[in-house]
């Protein structure tokens, strides 16, 4: 798209799915959809302001990371974190699992799979949620939106040296 006038809703719908994934990887579904919208919004405003100097993706997944960190480190999302924590997470109906898999955005397979899956997600989801953000982004950002290591120092603004060592001690954690 650099070099040419670059068209909001082609972005849009090109990149939508994607940051709401990342993002609901990052923060939940609670959070995701709304962010996603703000990081749009961001996108849009900024848009003339885009250089061509890193890759569109790079760019736009850059404001996603940073609204999700500001989110993350903001007050009502700690407080609402520690509310589902001491809620009772006994409640989850299992009798009707998600549709798509979370993690891969593929349709799941029969209904004792998928609850499997689901449990096996949860889990996953917990461990990565007790990661520090910053073990966190790098881990999704390389092992699920399968960003090379360049490119995820690119989006962070942190070197290329600090991204590997960081994916290594997040792998390690987990």
């Amino acid at each position: 798209m650099v070099g040419k006038e670059l068209d909001f809703q082609e972005i849009y719908t090109t990149f939508q799915p994607r940051i709401f994934g990342y993002l609901l990887r990052m923060l939940g579904e609670n959070e995701a959809d709304d962010l996603t919208q703000e990081v749009f919004v961001k996108v849009e405003k900024a848009l003339q302001e885009f250089r061509g100097e890193a890759q569109l993706s790079t760019w736009i997944y850059r404001i996603a990371t940073n609204a999700a960190l500001d989110r993350l480190r903001s007050a009502s999302f700690k407080q609402q974190a520690r509310e589902c924590v001491l809620g009772d997470s006994s409640n989850q109906d299992v009798s009707e699992p998600e549709a798509m898999n979370v993690w891969t955005g593929e349709a799941n397979p029969a209904t004792d799979q998928q609850v499997i899956r689901q449990e096996m997600n949860n889990c996953i989801r917990e461990y990565i949620d007790q990661l520090t953000e910053d073990y966190r982004t790098v881990l999704v950002l390389g092992e699920v939106e399968g960003f090379k290591n360049r490119e995820i120092a690119e989006i962070l603004g942190v070197s290329l040296d600090m991204v590997k060592i960081r994916l290594h001690r997040a792998r390690a954690k987990l």
